[in-house]
């Protein structure tokens, strides 16, 4: 039997409590429009107590993310919490201050530093540091960095690449699932959005970059910044693919970044991304409490509250590591037996020590959907059963199964006794089926949202309770409009040339491209870069040599030039030799992500 925490503990909330300095008297953040990007007091409902509509255990989490304020972790090493699905950290120098992870947007990560200053005084920002490449810990950088070559801006090896190119090659599928996992939309409120599990949601504000000048590349480098010794630990393919925990040997304090938070995490984020491997970030949690654990009074880290004492450290990081090597190796062990995914997911509970464990609790990961990721990564999609090898396409797959089942009306007479009856997960496969086979079923729809509703509001997890009651919402008919751009200039900027044309020829619609042939040269002056792009059989290609044919175009131009005719479309200020008209044609057979795309229904 499942052995679950108790209630009565009270350790994380005085872990959560401890250090407190100070708040904002301000309820909610705003651009430089004056549109809200964070909102304090949306949360405020969480000081009631737990309804029905909420799981008991993610109402805890809830209440415990949605602190906000500045705390003090060590000497001289401050956080402030609450003010983004992220923390950002403020460590004191010789001279100024070292800023750790500063937050998904500008203006929120702005607010952060002046709240710091206002109790630690006007310390200028002496370096900034990203632990790792997901936008909540690098997009509000020029809140808090003026852009001033003289403040080093340290980042893990490959940090650039991940950083860009997650937010771009398939930033609009991902955005619009955001919406989805984090809820940021839904309104706020015991029915509604109570949090995520990992923070309370993501800020909605401006997203920003600056090229990092120091890069780490291995375990054990040490830099001194601003006076302050730091020691990293290089963990690449971990909670992401360019990520990095330090430590303060001075300060006694270990920064895990998000490799040990306060939640089971994800290796397969439901927004999407590439899955990660357990088994390597089990080895490096290992490596961490074998690296510093010994040596460390207090660990902190991207999201979530301090771990006081080396006894109790080091006990969260040795659960953190079995969580995770656990799920692996239990996965491997099944799918060997001939269990699928689905099956695993099933199957598996954790130990009764894990179990037992606030921290190792289903927040914003899951144990089913980790299984089905590790599944994934070893074996893919297919499961093995020639049944699933061709199935049909949703919206046709759903016609037919309505059509055997008697019908949308048979269907519905069904699905509403097995609602009677308790079983959710199944009316809701079905229900899927009606609203695929026809949208317009206002019946289905809101038999369906209902459903939604009432998984939603039993969800341990808050990403799954945020897509439950998303998908609700849109099945009544109001769809959000996606405004988070993740591609923002910054991002587009710090592409390379290749990571640019890349991003061009995942554009290319291939069949009304099938019969073009033409070719480009770029010939990038500030960059001393030449390219070759040629579409040929839909396929856009580049190549940094030829055979000596001339191209149906040659550009001469900089790179600023080129992020602003990719931009415009406009060769103004650009020599250009040749068929200008290629250029015309190359852009005229680019498609454009649809940002708003439908999800819960065809």
């Amino acid at each position: 039997m499942a052995v679950l925490p108790s209630f009565a503990d009270r350790t994380d909330f005085h872990s959560a409590e401890r250090g407190f300095v100070g708040t904002t008297s301000d309820q909610v953040i705003k651009d430089a429009q004056g549109r809200v990007v964070w909102d304090f007091a949306a949360y405020a409902f969480l000081d009631g107590e737990c309804p029905d509509t909420v799981h008991p255990s993610l109402w805890r989490q809830s209440r415990l993310t949605a602190k906000h304020g500045l705390y003090r972790v060590a000497e001289g090493v401050y956080q402030v919490r609450g003010f983004d699905l992220s923390n950002v950290t403020f460590i004191e120098g010789r001279h100024g201050v070292v800023v750790v992870d500063p937050l998904l947007s500008t203006e929120c990560a702005a607010a952060a530093l002046a709240l710091y200053r206002e109790h630690r005084g006007g310390r200028p920002v002496t370096a900034v540091v990203h632990t790792h490449s997901h936008a909540d810990h690098f997009g509000g950088v020029r809140g808090v960095h003026d852009g001033s070559a003289d403040v080093p801006v340290v980042a893990p090896a490959g940090f650039l690449e991940h950083a860009v190119a997650e937010n771009v090659y398939a930033g609009t599928a991902m955005n619009r699932r955001a919406i989805f996992m984090y809820g940021a939309e839904l309104a706020k409120g015991p029915a509604g959005q109570v949090g995520a599990g990992l923070g309370q949601t993501t800020s909605t504000g401006t997203i920003s970059l600056i090229e990092p000048t120091l890069t780490v590349t291995e375990t054990g480098q040490e830099e001194v910044l601003d006076g302050v010794r730091f020691v990293f630990q290089l963990t690449p393919g971990t909670e992401a693919p360019a990520e990095m925990n330090f430590h303060l040997p001075e300060r006694r304090a270990l920064c895990m970044a998000e490799n040990a938070t306060h939640t089971l995490h994800n290796v397969l984020t439901l927004r999407g991304a590439q899955v990660r491997d357990p088994r390597v970030w089990a080895r490096y949690l290992t490596e961490a409490v074998q690296l510093f654990a010994g040596d460390s009074d207090v660990l902190f880290a991207s999201h979530h509250w301090p771990t006081w004492s080396t006894a109790a450290l080091t006990e969260f990081l040795t659960h953190q590591r079995d969580l995770y090597a656990y799920l692996h190796d239990q996965t491997l062990r099944l799918l060997n037996q001939g269990y699928t995914g689905t099956e695993i997911a099933e199957l598996i509970e954790l130990p009764p020590a894990l179990e037992g464990a606030w921290h190792a609790r289903g927040y914003y990961g899951s144990v089913s959907h980790n299984v089905k990721a590790i599944y994934q990564r070893y074996l893919g999609w297919f499961d093995g059963n020639p049944a699933h090898l061709w199935e049909l396409p949703p919206e046709e797959s759903a016609r037919k199964h309505v059509e055997f089942m008697g019908g949308a009306e048979a269907v519905l007479v069904k699905a509403r006794a097995a609602v009677e009856a308790g079983e959710l997960r199944w009316a809701a496969q079905v229900l899927d089926y009606v609203v695929f086979a026809d949208p317009g079923d206002t019946d289905a729809r809101e038999l369906l949202a209902e459903v939604y509703d009432r998984l939603g509001h039993g969800s341990e997890n808050g990403t799954w309770r945020n897509f439950y009651l998303q998908g609700a919402v849109e099945l009544r008919g109001h769809k959000p409009v996606n405004t988070l751009d993740s591609a923002s200039p910054d991002v587009m900027a710090a592409l390379s040339t290749d990571q640019l044309f890349d991003s061009l020829a995942i554009r290319v619609n291939g069949p009304r491209a099938w019969d073009t042939r033409l070719s480009i040269d770029w010939n990038l002056t500030d960059l001393k870069e030449e390219f070759r792009l040629s579409l040929a059989n839909g396929v856009l290609t580049r190549s940094r040599a030829h055979n000596g044919t001339p191209p149906d175009l040659a550009l001469t131009l900089t790179k600023p030039q080129l992020l602003g005719l990719l931009a415009t479309g406009s060769l103004d200020g650009i020599q250009a030799e040749g068929d200008r008209g290629a250029l015309g044609t190359l852009l005229g057979l680019l498609d454009e992500g649809d940002r708003d795309f439908d999800i819960v229904t065809p």
